[in-house]
């Protein structure tokens, strides 16, 4: 199975990279190549220096589309709506939204646009052949890129297509420690992108870093 990162070289899509790419064929995307390259060459040097092998391979955001058979989307929502005009060939592929509509005023919202949720908007842009998930929403960037340390969290995941969603919990639960969990269809995605805000904010105002979610 590949899996294809669109906006791999950002900090979400990069830690993504290197827990999956041990696991997994990853293609990171870029905007630009020779970014999505030279991150996977520093990418590949890191796990080899801890004794393990993987695959990673740089491409265009829309090459990382048209040779995965998972998309994961990891881009900032600011920047979604941009990217996916330029994107195309997500037919029957599965695509993953970790996508959280967010802002920072006095203290961080959600914004969801009025789809309802990043993710609905995903849907609403690309192929409806296109099988879409949300999952790995209230994970963080520096989590993901912490290689000493366990993923002990939880993974609540959305999505319509029940194939596609058991592929995807299937896959979560590869990752460290992470437990997948089915938190319904795709409509209820708006419930879990707003668990990122609410994590920031607990952490903000309670001096603690590291918020996450674990569901027992």
């Amino acid at each position: 199975m590949k899996i294809g990162i669109v906006g791999g070289t950002g900090d979400i899509g990069e830690g993504i990279a290197l827990r999956l790419s041990p696991l997994f064929d990853v293609v990171v995307g870029s905007r630009e190549k020779e970014k999505a390259q030279e991150c996977c060459t520093l990418g590949s040097e890191t796990l080899r220096k801890r004794g393990l092998a993987c695959s990673l391979t740089g491409v265009s955001n829309q090459q990382a589309v048209d040779e995965a058979d998972i998309v994961i989307l990891a881009i900032p929502y600011k920047h979604l709506v941009g990217t996916l005009q330029t994107l195309n060939g997500f037919e029957n592929k599965i695509v993953i939204s970790p996508v959280n509509p967010m802002e920072k005023r006095d203290f961080f919202t959600t914004v969801p646009p009025v789809e309802g949720s990043a993710a609905l908007l995903i849907k609403k842009m690309i192929s409806p052949q296109a099988k879409i998930c949300t999952a790995f929403n209230a994970i963080a960037a520096n989590r993901w890129k912490a290689l000493d340390e366990e993923l002990t969290y939880s993974v609540p995941v959305c999505g319509d297509d029940a194939g596609a969603k058991h592929t995807v919990m299937e896959m979560v639960n590869r990752i460290s420690h992470l437990t997948s969990f089915d938190a319904g269809p795709l409509a209820a995605s708006g419930m879990v992108e707003s668990l990122t805000p609410l994590l920031l904010n607990i952490a903000r105002y309670n001096k603690i870093r590291d918020v996450g979610i674990q569901f027992r």
